[in-house]
């Protein structure tokens, strides 16, 4: 009997943001059961009555995905495939601190900040955080923002470490408009853009008796 190939698992990715080195990759340890996409339409003429414009775009539009994300230590796998030795010692704090670190400044940075605060500096802009990449398959790899993250701790050990827990994760789309063509989101957010035109491609050819129709 041939062996079976263990199924893809999503995951959050994070890299270095200007050379797009990886830093660190955090696999689900269940892909979601369900995911919600929201795509917000950019429209030039929005504003009733603007005949001109009412058919252009002036930008991507606004998507979000919306999912929940569950792990259990009692089953956790590390990224290769074998038995994590963690939740013995920690449950999910290793798991669940590397997903929360998306939304958390550098500690570093903080201390830096303070101690050019008390010299009487102020920073002018903040070093950038790692560029966090939502990987859905090799067909969505996807520069995104989180902007709510929400964790549910189901179960806990006898040390009050948490062993099970839900991950309810919203993440934006980051698009070129958000950070220009140069930047590697940029360049992750075209080559995801450029897939979607290549796959609407398949279907949707122009012959109307598909919908019943002999002309328009």
């Amino acid at each position: 009997m041939p062996p079976t190939t263990p199924a893809l698992r999503g995951g959050i990715v994070f890299l270095e943001p200007e050379q797009g080195r990886v830093l660190r990759v955090v696999p689900f340890q269940y892909n979601p059961d369900t995911l919600t996409r929201t795509l917000t339409p950019q429209g030039v003429g929005e504003e009733a009555g603007n005949r001109l414009e009412a058919l252009r775009l002036k930008g991507p539009p606004r998507e979000t995905f919306k999912f929940d994300a569950e792990f259990d230590a009692a089953d956790q796998l590390d990224p290769t495939g074998g038995r994590s030795a963690e939740p013995g010692r920690t449950g999910l704090f290793g798991a669940l601190s590397a997903l929360e670190s998306a939304v958390y400044p550098d500690s570093a940075q903080l201390l830096r900040e303070e101690s050019m605060a008390s010299a009487g500096m102020i920073e002018i802009a903040p070093v950038e955080a790692p560029l966090t990449v939502l990987v859905l398959g090799a067909r969505r790899v996807v520069p995104v923002r989180i902007t709510e993250f929400t964790v549910t701790e189901e179960a806990y050990d006898g040390e009050l470490n948490p062993v099970r827990a839900k991950v309810g994760l919203s993440v934006r789309t980051l698009t070129v408009d958000d950070v220009g063509f140069e930047h590697k989101a940029g360049a992750l957010y075209l080559r995801y853009h450029q897939g979607k035109e290549r796959f609407a491609t398949l279907v949707g050819g122009p012959v109307l008796g598909a919908v019943g129709l002999r002309a328009i």
